[in-house]
């Protein structure tokens, strides 16, 4: 499996990264990561829209789930086929905001380890180590094995030193706006029975703020070049969720969306 993961995915993005690397003028890395990092957003542009587009269809569908919930709170047997119908009557995949974000873990994980331990050098000559030269294709580690490695974002901030507070506080800031803008903006449920609700919503708030001061503190105990490339993906996560925000209003002034239908018709097969 390991063989595997580095064939098909931790080395093909090393190489792109360290190819990208030597055409940059000056090689300067910080722009390499960027670069990279853009890449592999532009490439996985579709399946992350197509999951904003899932997530909001469960939260405009939410209401109505919770309607079914009360009016069949004594018979779970039949909540569960009135669920599964008004889902299925509205093009409602519950599972599909997940299935685009499964696909793109390995991806992450991939892209985390070429920041976090691809970027090992000997502190002497400034050359990759022999155990990162190995993961290069034949053209380019040739190249790799004589060229000096220049850790620097516009030539000043180290990207292979740790506690770079100034990129930790910008990755931070970036998630907040990130967070923020998905968070529902609705008034507090005073009905009966909407306690649970009024939690989640009050836990989802709370998440706003956390995640940032999480994103603050791993990305200041973490190398630079992995606080830059988080910054960076959180970055284009927000300027994609901006374009899914407008794509989303513009439906919306325009009526272009199919309406959800909350009447749930009567399962036949249902014994009195």
């Amino acid at each position: 499996m390991s063989e595997l993961f580095n064939t098909f995915l931790y080395e093909p993005l090393l190489n792109l990264l360290f190819y990208i690397y030597t055409i940059v003028p000056g090689n300067d890395l910080g722009i390499a990561i960027i670069l990279l990092t853009l890449i592999i957003k532009l490439a996985l542009f579709y399946p992350s829209l197509k999951a904003l587009r899932s997530q909001k269809s469960l939260q405009d569908a939410q209401p109505h789930i919770e309607e079914l919930k009360k009016k069949y709170a004594g018979d779970k047997e039949e909540l569960g086929r009135q669920i599964m119908q008004f889902y299925k009557q509205n093009k409602v995949n519950p599972l599909s905001s997940c299935l685009p974000m499964l696909i793109q873990l390995p991806v992450l994980y991939a892209l985390f380890k070429v920041f976090y331990g691809g970027l090992d050098t000997d502190p002497q000559t400034g050359i990759l180590i022999a155990g990162q030269l190995e993961h290069f294709y034949g053209p380019l580690r040739a190249t790799m094995e004589h060229a000096v490695i220049n850790h620097t974002l516009f030539g000043f901030v180290d990207l292979a030193a740790t506690k770079n507070i100034v990129l930790a506080l910008l990755a931070g800031g970036v998630q907040f706006l990130q967070a923020k803008m998905l968070l529902a903006k609705k008034a507090a449920v005073s009905t009966e029975g909407a306690k649970d609700e009024n939690t989640a919503a009050a836990l989802n708030k709370q998440m706003t703020y956390f995640m940032p001061i999480i994103t603050v503190v791993f990305g200041y105990q973490f190398p630079a070049g992995v606080t830059l490339y988080w910054l960076s993906s959180t970055a284009f996560t927000w300027v994609q969720q901006l374009i899914f925000m407008r794509e989303h209003k513009n439906t919306d002034d325009g009526s272009k969306g199919a309406p959800i239908d909350v009447q749930a018709k009567p399962v036949s097969g249902k014994t009195s």
